[in-house]
């Protein structure tokens, strides 16, 4: 199998009032095309932070990161801003929605930022993916937290993304908003045939992967075939 994401040693410390801060030590991992990876470890064992390494919105501060065959830890900002935008879907705990911008908007921003010419048809067959083609023209305020982020996951997923990356995607959501929403993350991870890499605290979300990997302290303390 080909690794979309390589991690040799890699390492994270930042600089805090106490001084500096030592998050992940020395984290050497792989993750193949098509597969379905969990991360999982208790509060502040750093999951979130490997995740961002991985999407290149933290700069490793020791070993490499490369993803689909190029170097993260050389590239500047804008170059990783570009290969995001060409390679990658986010999707954050909190939404990270625009305020002044409706669902339909939402979703095409990085279509027209990728210069697509079609970006408003792909961005409503995307939202109708979702279930929400009704609230096309609403504004996140209309919308209730569960449909906040069903279009944040249209807008992850409207480019295409070779890797989709997903920090705690059920944490903000009610039991019932956080089946559906896991059911439409493996739905529109299959139908891109994108390899998925997602942070949970649930149990029940983590077993849906093909592998778990548990943190602690910054450190990988296990990996497992997920059940």
């Amino acid at each position: 199998m080909t690794s979309v994401l390589s991690l040799k040693d890699a390492r994270l410390a930042l600089e805090g009032n106490a001084g500096r801060v030592e998050i992940l030590h020395g984290i050497t991992l792989d993750v193949q095309k098509g597969e379905t990876l969990g991360l999982v470890g208790p509060s502040g064992s750093g999951k979130s932070s490997l995740l961002m390494l991985m999407g290149g919105l933290e700069r490793a501060t020791g070993g490499t990161i490369s993803a689909l065959g190029q170097d993260l830890s050389n590239m500047d900002e804008d170059a990783l801003a570009r290969f995001r935008r060409d390679h990658m879907g986010v999707v954050f705990q909190s939404f990270h929605l625009i305020p002044t911008m409706t669902a339909l908007e939402n979703v095409a921003t990085p279509l027209e930022l990728a210069g697509q010419a079609d970006a408003f048809d792909r961005a409503r067959a995307e939202l109708d993916a979702v279930g929400l083609s009704d609230r096309a023209d609403h504004f996140p305020r209309q919308m209730s937290g569960g449909e906040q982020q069903r279009v944040a996951l249209a807008r992850a997923v409207a480019p295409r993304p070779d890797i989709l990356l997903a920090d705690e995607p059920t944490g903000n959501l009610d039991a019932t908003n956080g089946q559906a929403i896991m059911d439409l993350l493996f739905q529109l991870r299959d139908r891109h045939a994108a390899t998925l890499v997602l942070v949970t605290h649930s149990n029940t979300l983590a077993q849906r992967c093909d592998r778990v990997v548990r943190l602690r302290d910054g450190h990988v303390d296990t990996h497992e075939a997920a059940a």
